[in-house]
């Protein structure tokens, strides 16, 4: 793909280091809503189950392929769009649309009502990363972007820290219903903010480099993409990774309230603090060991992930056959740390592999296999699992569900490792 040089002393007096550090504030706040308005439902599932009298099998549903499915199908066309207009439009309407169906959520009166729902929340969120993605890649230089992209990335874990802590007590004094309305109503303020307050980057200006005007489809890209060796492992590894990790975030909640009695309250304040604080140290810690031993071998931009999934496997054993809450909270400390080590390099490395006008839809099919894989199938096969066990173990079911979940990362951790191995040569091709 042709491209041609900038004047960087232009784009930098256009674009200071300053208004760059706004730019990357403001679009972590917006990915701390998409986070917030995605996961409340996970500390809301079993007064909805109650409520609404639903199965495991259908909370899964709602919490996996329902959002997933259109959010990570839709990535893809949006993707196409911000990689010829404007990035910053394209995530202030998305803002708007999963912020409405957010709010809207409370008003369900059935499954179908909240499915429809959750649908359209997934299809708000799917205009959110891609764009974002790509506007910090352009934003940001090579050497640095893993550690923009993994302060990008505290939006899930603050999202989870403050859609946990509000839902929980939300529902404990007023119901699950004012939780979704209370949450779902300030995005569309923020939505105001970014559409007027960020500046859409020129393509390329963090390489000094301008994108040439044709635009590679969809099907170029993946293909591209997929003769990459060091992609196809990192993106599956990605996706099993990110497997364990929503299983946990959907149904950790309800494995408290149903194995220790936690409230809803409780269970939210404590799973807020452990996925928000040590979560998102570990969206930061790796994205920085990774710039850092990265630099050195770039085989460790992946190997940093192995070598934390693997760590975190049998330490996960303590979450769930501890035999008091404390413990298993205590356990799962450092199994959140490293299982969020994969996420900033992971994007780092599929945004160095590809052009400039194929950034946002590159970002797109890592998000769509990742999020098929693991925010599709992750809390729907808890689910499923869950009630084939039920019949056995009863209310503790779900405790021996998501032990197994735990397993996939040493799989993950597989492919990471192989991914390295093809990194160094992958990066040097022409792209």
């Amino acid at each position: 793909m042709a491209t041609t040089e900038t004047d960087p002393l232009e784009t930098q007096s256009v674009f200071s280091p300053a208004m760059r550090r706004y730019a990357l504030s403001v679009l972590v706040v917006v990915y701390t809503f998409n986070f917030i308005d995605r996961q409340i439902l996970s500390i809301l599932l079993e007064p909805i189950k109650q409520d609404l009298g639903l199965s495991d099998t259908a909370l899964g549903m709602l919490t996996g392929f329902a959002f997933a499915l259109f959010y990570a199908t839709l990535g893809i066309p949006i993707a196409r769009l911000a990689d010829r207009g404007n990035r910053r439009n394209l995530i202030a309407i998305a803002l708007t649309v999963w912020s409405a169906m957010t709010a809207v959520s409370g008003l369900a009166q059935n499954f179908w009502h909240l499915l429809i729902a959750r649908i359209g929340v997934g299809v708000g969120e799917a205009g959110c990363s891609p764009p974002a993605h790509s506007m910090i890649a352009d934003y940001f230089p090579s050497e640095n972007r893993a550690t923009a992209l993994g302060i990008y990335a505290l939006g899930i874990p603050f999202g989870i820290l403050f859609g946990f802590i509000a839902g929980g007590w939300l529902n404990e004094f007023f119901g699950w219903r004012v939780a979704f309305f209370v949450v779902g109503v300030p995005g569309l303020l923020l939505a105001i903010l970014v559409r007027f307050s960020l500046r859409e980057p020129p393509r390329g200006m963090a390489e000094g480099r301008t994108a040439a005007e044709a635009q590679p489809g969809v099907l170029e890209t993946f293909r591209f993409l997929w003769t990459k060796k060091s992609f196809r492992h990192m993106a599956i590894g990605g996706g099993l990774t990110a497997f364990v990790g929503y299983g946990i975030v959907t149904w950790v909640p309800s494995f408290l309230i149903r194995s220790y009695g936690m409230g809803t309250g409780d269970a939210g304040t404590y799973l807020g603090l452990i996925l928000g604080i040590p979560g998102g140290i570990g969206i930061v810690l790796g994205g920085y060991l990774a710039d850092r031993f990265g630099a050195r071998d770039q085989r460790w931009y992946l190997w940093i992930v192995t070598v934390a999934l693997l760590i975190s496997v049998p330490i996960s054993f303590g979450i769930y056959l501890s035999d008091t809450a404390t413990a298993s909270l205590l356990f799962l400390i450092l199994p959140i740390l490293l299982g969020n080590f994969y996420q900033a390099t992971t994007f780092s490395q599929a945004q160095g592999l590809v052009p400039l006008r194929m950034r946002a839809v590159a970002a797109a099919v890592l998000l769509f296999i990742l999020n098929i894989i693991g925010l599709g199938a992750g809390p729907q096969m808890v689910g499923i699992v869950s009630d084939l066990l039920q019949p056995t173990y009863g209310d503790e079911s779900l405790r021996y569900a998501l032990l197994i979940l735990g397993l996939v990362n040493i799989w993950a951790a597989y492919h990471y490792f192989i991914a390295g191995r093809y990194l160094a040569q992958d990066l040097e091709k022409d792209n």
